[in-house]
């Protein structure tokens, strides 16, 4: 039997710095950057940023083996998530670039609440020779049992944020359920804040919501307001020069200018990237009457929506630049009709209304060209007529306001959709967390939870018909309402009268040169 060889083993000592991969002689120092955070921009965060930034400036600057690379810091920048902490990604570049070896924070929090985020980023710094060292935990990322510790520590850091977050959304809900409103005061046109967070009217600014309002009413489009408010230099909501029809349409269609407030129009599903997402349905939303002082009357707010859902409902595109053609409809077709110019470069030249579709397709519609004048006349035909008869018709009218104002039946009929919803709803609810709870007979829960889906949309499909029903019933008493106050102290006209055209007709369907029918809102 051979003899055994003994082992000999040599220990090679290390040559280069494991943090610059230079020899250990080197005297290049490590290129060091603290990271500081604070999550909101409240005067007590602030003193705890400062103090981080000018803690760290000096702890860095008094090592003689370090080289100050830079202070990079976050304000009011939650942790939750890399995205939008513009400080956070600018120190990653820099490091990864070779322009940190060592990046100094806090605390595991600071640094990220966000697991992934946390563990994925160390990574990758790892990955390019940069350390990272957290100095309330004592953890250096370099050392072996980092990534364990990490792991733990990021996730009670995550929990704890989750956790802050539910409250702080639970806070929210429980005002908004308790009917208290807020708006973002710095970008909301017509109020200011009061001294206990209440809406006040800025009697300025509100004069520009009416004008709005009125605008919109006369026949002009979002488009048109937006240039014209931004050639009188008036500023947008967000102090901007230039006005966009979006946010003039946001302005026509908040409810909280009739004084009124639908809370909770959004809501945050994730905690973590905090993207908001439109409320539809998932959550319950609040309806406040009265909660504040209106800027406008809720007959006029009413008005422009329905003003906006008949423009919508034309078969051509509303133009606000022709009073005329915007109300313009072929009795044929039902399609608007357009202005066009003849002879448009000679003496002769004249501008004439005709149906938009009228040479479309092989069979062209008979309704006849008008002109600007024949408009005029049968609006003030049909007005005067209208007026001469006024007293009997507001007489109509307000019986028709009586008989409609009475909603007790189907208000009743609401009440119990609502409640039956609400009853299916949580019986869905209780089904699916039981299934994830306790292990069941997936063929029989399914059936069950089909038969509970059906019944709670059969509920709701009777409730939304209800709740559009008194929608249309409310909506039909106050155009009632706004046409007896539009008229009823009103009298004959001999002139064309453009106010009156945009405020008192609905449409005007045209079938023949004798036969011009208008029709007034009410």
């Amino acid at each position: 039997m051979a003899q055994a060889i003994e082992k000999i083993v040599t220990t090679i000592p290390p040559r280069l710095s494991r943090f610059t991969d230079l020899p250990l002689t080197a005297t290049v120092k490590r290129k060091v950057a603290a990271y500081a955070r604070v999550s909101t921009d409240h005067e007590e965060q602030q003193s705890s940023y400062d103090a981080q930034v000018s803690y760290y400036t000096e702890y860095i600057k008094s090592r003689t083996d370090w080289e100050f690379a830079g202070i990079f810091a976050d304000e009011g920048i939650s942790g939750c998530s890399i995205k939008g902490r513009q400080g956070f990604q600018a120190m990653i570049e820099e490091a990864l670039n070779g322009g940190i070896n060592l990046i100094i924070t806090k605390s595991v929090s600071r640094f990220a609440r966000n697991t992934v985020d946390s563990l994925s980023t160390i990574r990758k710094l790892k990955e390019h020779n940069v350390e990272c060292y957290f100095e309330k935990e004592n953890i250096w990322t370099f050392d072996s049992k980092c990534e364990l510790m990490l792991s733990i520590l990021s996730s009670i850091s995550q929990e704890e944020s989750r956790s802050i977050s539910e409250n702080v959304t639970w806070g929210h809900r429980r005002r908004m359920a308790d009917g208290k409103v807020s708006v973002p005061f710095g970008r909301f046109l017509g109020y200011d804040r009061g001294e206990h967070g209440e809406l006040i009217v800025n009697e300025k600014e509100a004069e520009v919501v009416r004008e709005i309002y009125r605008l919109f009413l006369s026949g002009f489009t979002p488009h048109g307001i937006g240039k014209e408010l931004t050639a009188r230099h008036i500023p947008t909501p967000g102090g901007k020069v230039k006005w966009t029809a979006s946010t003039v349409k946001s302005i026509l269609t908040n409810e909280k200018y009739k004084g009124d407030a639908l809370l909770q129009k959004t809501f945050t599903p994730d905690y973590l990237t905090k993207k908001t997402k439109k409320n539809e349905g998932q959550i319950p939303q609040y309806y406040v009457e009265n909660s504040h002082p209106a800027i406008i009357t809720s007959e006029i707010f009413d008005a422009v929506q329905t003003e906006m859902e008949r423009r919508q409902g034309t078969k051509s595109r509303y133009s606000g630049v022709d009073i005329l053609a915007s109300k313009l409809i072929c009795g044929e077709c039902g399609s608007s009709y357009r202005p066009k110019v003849w002879h448009s470069t000679d003496q002769y030249r004249r501008t004439i209304y005709q149906c938009g579709h009228k040479y479309h397709g092989t069979r062209k519609c008979s309704t006849p060209n008008l002109t600007a004048e024949a408009i005029h006349a049968a609006f003030i035909r049909s007005f005067n007529d209208m007026i001469t008869n006024k007293n009997e018709i507001i007489g109509n009218l307000r019986e028709s306001i009586a008989l409609a104002s009475d909603m007790s039946e189907l208000e009743s009929k609401r009440d119990a959709a609502n409640s039956e919803m609400l009853f299916l709803a949580d019986i869905v609810q209780k089904l699916i967390a039981e299934n994830a709870r306790i292990p069941q007979d997936q063929k029989e829960y399914n059936k069950k939870y089909k038969t509970a889906m059906e019944r709670y949309e059969k509920a709701k499909s009777a409730y939304d018909a209800i709740i559009a029903q008194i929608a249309t019933e409310h909506k039909r008493i106050q155009c009632m309402k706004t046409f007896i106050r539009n008229v009823q102290d009103l009298g004959v006209i001999t002139e064309f009268d453009e106010a009156l055209w945009c405020l008192l007709v609905e449409r005007v369907t045209v079938y023949g040169k004798d036969d011009i029918r208008v029709e007034f809102k009410k």
